[in-house]
């Protein structure tokens, strides 16, 4: 009886050593899309961007990875939410204060459509409605240096969003 209780409680042991040993390597690995978020000020409106930020990790972004001519979630997992406190001018049209899903549409040349959708809260672009659409707008895409992950940056004119070599700024008054 008294070595099946010492080998009950080895076992016991080993799996918490076993468990811990995974919560740590778990705690150091850094995830392959971490969630960001940038804040700003821009024509006085109060902006806020939350994203998951891929790598490049030696793929092909745009024409590979990210097809060209399909809506993409403008970052990784759920689409990348823009919220802002105040109406503001998007490229010179009108978009409302809220909460917005914010995708893109990237073409190889040309303009790339900007699109803030009203259903703010979505899994990437499967469930994406072109219906919901609040603003669309056309921007130029701009060679940018290389940025191995996807990152937002706002300005006082606006932002971008910049991956890989391409930059997408998008104006706001």
């Amino acid at each position: 009886m008294k070595a099946l209780f010492q080998l009950k409680s080895l076992t016991v042991l080993v799996c918490a050593l076993f468990m811990s040993t995974m919560v740590m390597a778990q705690k150091d690995k850094k995830p392959a899309s971490p969630h960001l978020g940038v804040k700003g000020t821009v024509a006085g409106a109060n902006i806020s961007i939350r994203y998951g930020s891929p790598y490049v990790k030696g793929r092909k972004i745009w024409g590979g990875l990210e097809p060209y001519g399909k809506v993409y979630r403008a970052g990784a997992d759920s689409a990348t939410t823009f919220t802002t406190d105040k109406a503001i001018t998007v490229e010179g049209k009108a978009l409302p204060a809220g909460k917005y899903s914010f995708f893109v549409i990237p073409v190889e040349n040309g303009q790339w459509t900007v699109i803030f959708n009203k259903t703010a809260e979505q899994w990437g672009a499967f469930e994406y409605k072109e219906a919901q659409d609040q603003l669309r707008v056309m921007v130029t895409p701009k060679a940018h240096a290389m940025s191995e992950s996807l990152k937002y940056v706002i300005t006082k004119n606006g932002f971008s969003m910049d991956w890989d070599k391409i930059s997408i700024p998008v104006s706001i008054k």
